[in-house]
């Protein structure tokens, strides 16, 4: 019985060390993951309600996945203990960025003389860029690019309204 014991023991002690993060408190965590869920749905609602070409999803999902990417780069850097191995954090948000650049431009269309889909576009990089600050911990500065964000494209929907797909071309 006291091998079993010491089994279980171990067991749990090894899926605790997996699956818990070494750098932060699950408080912290789940603050951060929230956050990137929050802030860019609330843009996702925004471009999903005005019938824009992206729906609220990708938003969300965007911004979680950079939220998992950094805060795992956190958990990476911090944890490992080998002094050979160097990690620049920055180069996360590059290839973060950089790859929702690519999602943008699928949203992007052009129909005669106008290009579509450059405010949706410019959002869904944006959530990306909210994620990766979520999960860097700084929930004050992506809470201000989110309301920036939002205030721009409910503030200038009367103006652009003319270019949207049936929208007023008078």
């Amino acid at each position: 019985m006291t091998a079993t014991k010491g089994c279980i023991i171990c067991f749990t002690s090894m899926l605790n060390d997996l699956f818990s993060p070494e750098t932060i408190s699950w408080t912290d965590f789940l603050w951060r993951i929230a956050a990137a869920t929050l802030l860019p749905l609330s843009i996702g609602m925004e471009r999903f309600l005005r019938r824009k070409p992206i729906d609220f999803r990708p938003f969300v999902i965007i911004s979680v996945g950079a939220c998992g990417l950094a805060v795992g780069a956190m958990e990476l850097l911090v944890s490992t203990n080998d002094t050979n191995f160097q990690m620049d954090p920055s180069r996360v948000f590059e290839g973060v960025i950089t790859g929702i650049g690519f999602l943008g431009a699928g949203a992007m269309f052009r129909e005669g003389s106008f290009v579509q889909g450059a405010g949706s576009a410019a959002a869904i990089w944006s959530s990306g860029a909210i994620g990766l600050i979520c999960g860097f911990g700084e929930l004050w500065l992506a809470t201000i690019i989110t309301a920036i964000i939002l205030i721009l494209l409910l503030v200038s929907g009367p103006y652009t309204a003319r270019w949207d797909p049936g929208g007023d071309k008078n």
